[in-house]
Protein backbone atom coordinates (compact mmCIF):
# COMPACT_ATOMS: atom_id res chain seq x y z
CA UNK A 1 0.00 0.00 0.00
CA UNK A 2 1.03 3.41 -0.43
CA UNK A 3 3.96 5.06 2.11
CA UNK A 4 2.97 6.32 5.04
CA UNK A 5 2.34 10.31 5.38
CA UNK A 6 4.60 11.04 8.40
CA UNK A 7 7.81 9.43 9.70
CA UNK A 8 7.59 6.29 11.67
CA UNK A 9 9.13 5.80 14.85
CA UNK A 10 10.94 2.41 15.50
CA UNK A 11 8.22 0.99 17.86
CA UNK A 12 5.59 1.79 15.48
CA UNK A 13 2.75 -0.76 16.20
CA UNK A 14 2.61 -3.24 13.04
CA UNK A 15 -0.46 -2.35 11.53
CA UNK A 16 0.52 1.72 11.46
CA UNK A 17 4.37 0.41 9.98
CA UNK A 18 2.32 0.61 5.87
CA UNK A 19 0.17 3.15 6.33
CA UNK A 20 -0.16 5.94 9.75
CA UNK A 21 -2.81 8.21 10.41
CA UNK A 22 -2.97 11.32 10.14
CA UNK A 23 -3.23 11.26 6.75
CA UNK A 24 -3.85 14.03 3.88
CA UNK A 25 -7.55 13.54 3.69
CA UNK A 26 -10.17 15.45 5.37
CA UNK A 27 -13.50 14.24 5.87
CA UNK A 28 -16.69 15.62 4.89
CA UNK A 29 -20.45 15.94 5.53
CA UNK A 30 -20.90 14.27 2.35
CA UNK A 31 -18.60 11.73 2.60
CA UNK A 32 -20.72 11.17 6.53
CA UNK A 33 -24.22 11.38 4.83
CA UNK A 34 -23.24 8.75 2.36
CA UNK A 35 -21.76 6.21 4.59
CA UNK A 36 -24.66 6.57 6.99
CA UNK A 37 -27.48 6.36 4.43
CA UNK A 38 -25.87 3.76 2.85
CA UNK A 39 -25.44 1.48 5.75
CA UNK A 40 -29.11 2.08 7.23
CA UNK A 41 -30.20 1.08 4.41
CA UNK A 42 -28.53 -2.01 4.28
CA UNK A 43 -29.31 -2.79 7.34
CA UNK A 44 -33.08 -2.46 6.97
CA UNK A 45 -33.03 -4.18 3.96
CA UNK A 46 -32.06 -7.08 5.72
CA UNK A 47 -33.83 -7.08 8.55
CA UNK A 48 -37.07 -6.92 6.53
CA UNK A 49 -35.16 -9.99 4.40
CA UNK A 50 -34.94 -11.79 7.69
CA UNK A 51 -38.35 -11.22 8.38
CA UNK A 52 -39.66 -12.42 5.13
CA UNK A 53 -37.68 -15.58 5.34
CA UNK A 54 -38.75 -16.42 8.87
CA UNK A 55 -42.55 -16.11 7.53
CA UNK A 56 -41.30 -18.49 4.87
CA UNK A 57 -40.00 -20.89 6.77
CA UNK A 58 -42.58 -21.18 9.06
CA UNK A 59 -45.33 -21.73 6.48
CA UNK A 60 -43.26 -23.71 3.80
CA UNK A 61 -44.01 -27.68 3.99
CA UNK A 62 -41.02 -28.57 1.92
CA UNK A 63 -37.92 -30.39 3.72
CA UNK A 64 -35.32 -28.98 1.12
CA UNK A 65 -36.64 -25.59 0.75
CA UNK A 66 -36.72 -25.37 4.64
CA UNK A 67 -32.58 -26.67 4.19
CA UNK A 68 -32.36 -23.54 1.65
CA UNK A 69 -34.42 -21.08 3.71
CA UNK A 70 -31.96 -22.04 6.41
CA UNK A 71 -29.19 -21.14 4.37
CA UNK A 72 -30.46 -18.01 3.61
CA UNK A 73 -30.89 -16.55 6.74
CA UNK A 74 -27.39 -17.42 8.21
CA UNK A 75 -26.79 -15.06 4.72
CA UNK A 76 -28.84 -12.58 6.00
CA UNK A 77 -27.39 -12.37 9.62
CA UNK A 78 -23.87 -12.39 8.10
CA UNK A 79 -24.43 -9.34 6.21
CA UNK A 80 -26.94 -7.68 8.82
CA UNK A 81 -23.83 -8.33 11.75
CA UNK A 82 -21.10 -7.54 8.70
CA UNK A 83 -23.07 -4.04 8.31
CA UNK A 84 -23.40 -3.61 11.76
CA UNK A 85 -20.13 -3.72 12.62
CA UNK A 86 -17.84 -2.24 9.87
CA UNK A 87 -20.83 0.75 9.01
CA UNK A 88 -20.74 1.96 12.68
CA UNK A 89 -16.94 2.23 12.93
CA UNK A 90 -16.93 3.83 9.06
CA UNK A 91 -19.60 6.41 10.54
CA UNK A 92 -18.05 7.14 13.61
CA UNK A 93 -14.81 7.87 11.77
CA UNK A 94 -16.56 10.30 9.64
CA UNK A 95 -18.19 12.46 12.49
CA UNK A 96 -15.69 12.16 14.70
CA UNK A 97 -12.60 12.38 12.64
CA UNK A 98 -11.05 10.24 15.46
CA UNK A 99 -7.06 9.15 14.98
CA UNK A 100 -6.49 5.69 14.87
CA UNK A 101 -3.15 5.77 16.87
CA UNK A 102 -4.29 7.67 19.79
CA UNK A 103 -7.20 5.70 19.52
CA UNK A 104 -5.84 2.41 18.92
CA UNK A 105 -1.77 2.50 19.90
CA UNK A 106 -1.89 -1.46 20.87
CA UNK A 107 -3.91 -2.34 16.83
CA UNK A 108 -6.34 -3.89 19.07
CA UNK A 109 -9.49 -2.25 17.41
CA UNK A 110 -7.70 -1.85 13.80
CA UNK A 111 -6.83 -5.91 14.32
CA UNK A 112 -10.70 -6.46 15.11
CA UNK A 113 -11.74 -4.35 11.83
CA UNK A 114 -9.23 -6.12 9.45
CA UNK A 115 -11.01 -9.42 10.95
CA UNK A 116 -14.45 -8.63 10.47
CA UNK A 117 -13.92 -7.66 6.86
CA UNK A 118 -12.35 -10.45 6.07
CA UNK A 119 -14.80 -13.00 8.28
CA UNK A 120 -18.13 -10.78 6.69
CA UNK A 121 -16.32 -11.19 3.51
CA UNK A 122 -15.60 -14.20 2.89
CA UNK A 123 -18.79 -15.51 4.52
CA UNK A 124 -21.42 -14.68 1.61
CA UNK A 125 -18.85 -16.15 -0.71
CA UNK A 126 -18.73 -19.27 1.58
CA UNK A 127 -22.48 -19.85 1.88
CA UNK A 128 -23.42 -19.14 -1.50
CA UNK A 129 -20.86 -22.41 -2.75
CA UNK A 130 -22.71 -24.41 -0.01
CA UNK A 131 -26.01 -23.52 -1.03
CA UNK A 132 -24.85 -24.73 -4.21
CA UNK A 133 -23.80 -27.48 -3.56
CA UNK A 134 -27.03 -28.45 -1.65
CA UNK A 135 -29.05 -27.51 -4.84
CA UNK A 136 -27.00 -29.37 -6.76
CA UNK A 137 -27.47 -32.58 -4.50
CA UNK A 138 -31.21 -31.60 -3.75
CA UNK A 139 -32.22 -31.35 -7.68
CA UNK A 140 -29.69 -33.58 -9.81
CA UNK A 141 -28.90 -36.66 -6.93
CA UNK A 142 -32.20 -36.46 -4.66
CA UNK A 143 -31.72 -39.75 -3.64
CA UNK A 144 -28.40 -39.24 -2.78
CA UNK A 145 -29.33 -37.18 0.21
CA UNK A 146 -31.39 -38.56 3.49
CA UNK A 147 -35.48 -37.59 2.90
CA UNK A 148 -35.07 -37.87 6.92
CA UNK A 149 -32.04 -35.44 7.47
CA UNK A 150 -32.75 -33.08 10.50
CA UNK A 151 -32.31 -29.33 9.76
CA UNK A 152 -30.09 -28.90 12.42
CA UNK A 153 -27.41 -30.64 10.22
CA UNK A 154 -28.21 -27.70 8.17
CA UNK A 155 -27.69 -25.30 11.06
CA UNK A 156 -24.24 -27.51 11.72
CA UNK A 157 -23.65 -26.14 8.04
CA UNK A 158 -23.73 -22.66 8.12
CA UNK A 159 -22.05 -22.56 11.51
CA UNK A 160 -18.74 -24.51 9.74
CA UNK A 161 -19.29 -21.89 6.93
CA UNK A 162 -18.69 -19.75 9.77
CA UNK A 163 -16.17 -21.61 11.50
CA UNK A 164 -13.88 -21.35 8.31
CA UNK A 165 -14.46 -17.78 7.74
CA UNK A 166 -13.49 -17.27 11.11
CA UNK A 167 -10.45 -19.22 11.00
CA UNK A 168 -8.87 -17.56 7.89
CA UNK A 169 -9.63 -14.63 9.40
CA UNK A 170 -7.75 -15.64 12.55
CA UNK A 171 -4.31 -15.90 10.48
CA UNK A 172 -3.30 -12.69 10.62
CA UNK A 173 -3.28 -13.26 14.24
CA UNK A 174 -0.81 -16.11 13.68
CA UNK A 175 1.90 -14.29 11.57
CA UNK A 176 0.50 -15.61 8.43
CA UNK A 177 -0.34 -12.01 6.88
CA UNK A 178 -1.21 -8.81 8.69
CA UNK A 179 -3.86 -6.14 9.64
CA UNK A 180 -2.93 -2.48 8.65
CA UNK A 181 -4.54 0.91 8.30
CA UNK A 182 -5.95 1.70 4.98
CA UNK A 183 -6.30 5.17 3.70
CA UNK A 184 -8.36 7.39 4.13
CA UNK A 185 -8.34 6.37 7.83
CA UNK A 186 -11.85 4.77 8.76
CA UNK A 187 -11.11 0.88 8.06
CA UNK A 188 -8.79 -1.61 8.47
CA UNK A 189 -7.96 -4.58 6.15
CA UNK A 190 -5.30 -6.90 5.13
CA UNK A 191 -1.72 -5.96 3.69
CA UNK A 192 -1.59 -6.64 0.07
CA UNK A 193 1.92 -7.33 -0.69
CA UNK A 194 3.60 -10.05 -2.94
CA UNK A 195 6.12 -10.02 0.37
CA UNK A 196 6.17 -13.06 2.95
CA UNK A 197 3.30 -14.07 5.07
CA UNK A 198 1.47 -11.17 3.39
CA UNK A 199 1.81 -12.80 0.15
CA UNK A 200 0.44 -16.50 1.35
CA UNK A 201 -2.39 -14.56 3.24
CA UNK A 202 -3.42 -12.30 -0.03
CA UNK A 203 -3.49 -15.32 -1.79
CA UNK A 204 -5.81 -17.61 0.38
CA UNK A 205 -7.84 -14.82 0.66
CA UNK A 206 -8.38 -14.26 -3.16
CA UNK A 207 -8.29 -17.98 -4.08
CA UNK A 208 -10.70 -19.09 -1.49
CA UNK A 209 -13.36 -16.00 -3.22
CA UNK A 210 -12.56 -16.94 -6.55
CA UNK A 211 -12.62 -20.82 -5.92
CA UNK A 212 -16.27 -20.58 -4.02
CA UNK A 213 -17.84 -17.97 -7.04
CA UNK A 214 -16.65 -20.78 -9.72
CA UNK A 215 -18.02 -23.73 -7.57
CA UNK A 216 -21.39 -21.83 -7.23
CA UNK A 217 -20.95 -21.08 -11.26
CA UNK A 218 -20.38 -24.74 -12.11
CA UNK A 219 -23.01 -26.83 -9.82
CA UNK A 220 -25.53 -23.70 -10.54
CA UNK A 221 -25.12 -24.15 -14.31
CA UNK A 222 -25.77 -28.00 -13.94
CA UNK A 223 -28.53 -27.09 -11.49
CA UNK A 224 -30.29 -25.10 -14.24
CA UNK A 225 -29.85 -27.35 -16.90
CA UNK A 226 -31.47 -29.97 -14.96
CA UNK A 227 -34.48 -27.94 -14.23
CA UNK A 228 -34.89 -26.53 -17.84
CA UNK A 229 -34.95 -30.75 -18.96
CA UNK A 230 -37.92 -30.87 -16.03
CA UNK A 231 -40.13 -28.35 -17.23
CA UNK A 232 -39.86 -28.70 -20.89
CA UNK A 233 -39.82 -32.66 -20.98
CA UNK A 234 -41.92 -34.94 -21.50
CA UNK A 235 -42.67 -35.27 -17.53
CA UNK A 236 -43.50 -31.57 -16.61
CA UNK A 237 -47.25 -32.66 -15.53
CA UNK A 238 -45.71 -35.01 -13.71
CA UNK A 239 -42.97 -33.22 -11.77
CA UNK A 240 -43.96 -29.89 -10.73
CA UNK A 241 -41.02 -28.03 -9.42
CA UNK A 242 -42.20 -24.76 -8.76
CA UNK A 243 -40.48 -24.49 -5.11
CA UNK A 244 -36.68 -25.75 -7.29
CA UNK A 245 -37.49 -22.84 -9.87
CA UNK A 246 -37.93 -20.32 -7.26
CA UNK A 247 -34.62 -21.10 -5.06
CA UNK A 248 -32.68 -21.69 -8.56
CA UNK A 249 -34.05 -18.32 -9.47
CA UNK A 250 -32.54 -16.76 -5.92
CA UNK A 251 -29.25 -18.38 -5.63
CA UNK A 252 -28.53 -17.48 -9.45
CA UNK A 253 -29.18 -13.88 -8.75
CA UNK A 254 -27.22 -14.46 -5.27
CA UNK A 255 -24.32 -15.54 -7.31
CA UNK A 256 -24.64 -12.89 -10.47
CA UNK A 257 -24.29 -10.58 -7.52
CA UNK A 258 -21.62 -11.83 -6.15
CA UNK A 259 -19.21 -11.92 -9.00
CA UNK A 260 -19.70 -8.54 -9.97
CA UNK A 261 -19.59 -7.21 -6.43
CA UNK A 262 -16.47 -9.07 -5.46
CA UNK A 263 -14.87 -10.41 -8.28
CA UNK A 264 -12.77 -7.21 -9.46
CA UNK A 265 -11.19 -7.52 -5.92
CA UNK A 266 -10.41 -10.86 -5.69
CA UNK A 267 -8.83 -10.63 -9.53
CA UNK A 268 -7.09 -7.27 -8.15
CA UNK A 269 -5.68 -8.56 -5.40
CA UNK A 270 -4.54 -11.79 -7.08
CA UNK A 271 -3.08 -9.90 -10.10
CA UNK A 272 -1.27 -7.07 -7.53
CA UNK A 273 0.75 -10.28 -5.90
CA UNK A 274 1.40 -12.06 -8.59
CA UNK A 275 2.91 -9.70 -10.82
CA UNK A 276 4.45 -7.82 -7.71
CA UNK A 277 2.85 -4.44 -8.96
CA UNK A 278 2.24 -1.60 -6.91
CA UNK A 279 -0.87 -1.34 -5.26
CA UNK A 280 -3.00 1.70 -5.40
CA UNK A 281 -4.88 2.16 -2.37
CA UNK A 282 -7.53 4.37 -4.08
CA UNK A 283 -8.26 1.23 -6.45
CA UNK A 284 -8.30 -1.06 -3.25
CA UNK A 285 -10.92 1.24 -1.75
CA UNK A 286 -13.02 1.76 -5.00
CA UNK A 287 -13.51 -2.40 -5.06
CA UNK A 288 -13.93 -2.44 -1.47
CA UNK A 289 -17.18 -0.26 -1.43
CA UNK A 290 -18.03 -2.57 -4.25
CA UNK A 291 -17.66 -5.40 -2.28
CA UNK A 292 -19.87 -3.92 -0.14
CA UNK A 293 -22.65 -3.21 -2.10
CA UNK A 294 -23.33 -7.33 -2.00
CA UNK A 295 -24.62 -6.65 1.59
CA UNK A 296 -27.38 -4.25 0.11
CA UNK A 297 -28.25 -6.13 -2.63
CA UNK A 298 -28.85 -9.48 -1.43
CA UNK A 299 -31.74 -9.03 0.71
CA UNK A 300 -33.34 -7.75 -1.88
CA UNK A 301 -33.44 -10.77 -4.49
CA UNK A 302 -34.96 -12.62 -1.12
CA UNK A 303 -37.92 -9.96 -0.68
CA UNK A 304 -38.43 -9.21 -4.00
CA UNK A 305 -38.71 -13.26 -5.37
CA UNK A 306 -40.69 -14.21 -2.61
CA UNK A 307 -43.66 -12.82 -3.98
CA UNK A 308 -46.69 -14.74 -4.69
CA UNK A 309 -46.28 -13.13 -8.13
CA UNK A 310 -43.23 -14.28 -9.05
CA UNK A 311 -44.08 -17.86 -8.19
CA UNK A 312 -47.65 -17.55 -10.26
CA UNK A 313 -45.37 -16.09 -13.81
CA UNK A 314 -43.21 -19.13 -12.94
CA UNK A 315 -46.03 -21.22 -12.92
CA UNK A 316 -47.37 -20.51 -15.87
CA UNK A 317 -43.85 -20.31 -17.79
CA UNK A 318 -43.03 -23.85 -16.77
CA UNK A 319 -46.88 -25.79 -16.32
CA UNK A 320 -48.99 -23.34 -18.88
CA UNK A 321 -51.30 -26.34 -19.53
CA UNK A 322 -52.02 -26.74 -15.50
CA UNK A 323 -53.81 -24.31 -13.79
CA UNK A 324 -52.40 -22.49 -11.20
Amino acid sequence: MNASAMPLANNTPLCYSVNSPPFNYHPNIASAYFSSIFGTLGLISNLIAFIVLLKSFQQTRSRSRSFFLIFLGGLVVTDFMGLLVTSSIVISFHVTHFNWRHLDPNCHFCNFMGMSMVFYGLCPLLLGAAMAVERFFGINLPFARTTSMPKRRTVYMVLMVWLIAGGIALLPLTGIGSYHMQIPGSWCFFNISSKGNDLAFSLVFSLVGLMCITVSFLLNTVSVVTLIRVCCGQDRTQRRRDYEIEMMVQLILIMVIASICWCPLLIYILMSVVTADPVSADNVLFYIRMATCNQIFDPWIYIMCKVSQLRSLLHKLCYPDIPS
